[in-house]
C-alpha cells in the first residue's frame, strides 16, 4: 500500500510559505493521489479511504483558493 503511505505523507506535509509554483505542484499531486485512491475505493469500498480522499480534497481546495486569489469587489 505505497499509495496510502504517500497520501498520509502528503497530508502531513507543511504548507507554509509556498511559492506559486509549489502550490501548483501540490494541487496537481493532490489531484493525482485522489484519483488513484478513488480507483482503490471503487474496488474495496473502505470508508477509511473515502475519509482520506475527503481530507486531501480539503487541502487541495485550500491551496487552489490561495492560487486563484480573493475575488474583486465592485
Amino acid at each position: 500500500m505505497d499509495l496510502l503511505d504517500r497520501a498520509h505523507e502528503f497530508e502531513n506535509r507543511s504548507l507554509r510559505s509556498l511559492s506559486t509554483s509549489d502550490r501548483v505542484k501540490i494541487s496537481r499531486e493532490a489531484k493525482a493521489l485522489i484519483l488513484d485512491l478513488n480507483q482503490i475505493y471503487k474496488a474495496k469500498k473502505d470508508e477509511k479511504i473515502m475519509d482520506l480522499m475527503k481530507r486531501l480534497t480539503a487541502i487541495k481546495r485550500k491551496v487552489e483558493k490561495r492560487l486563484k486569489g480573493a475575488p474583486l469587489t465592485t
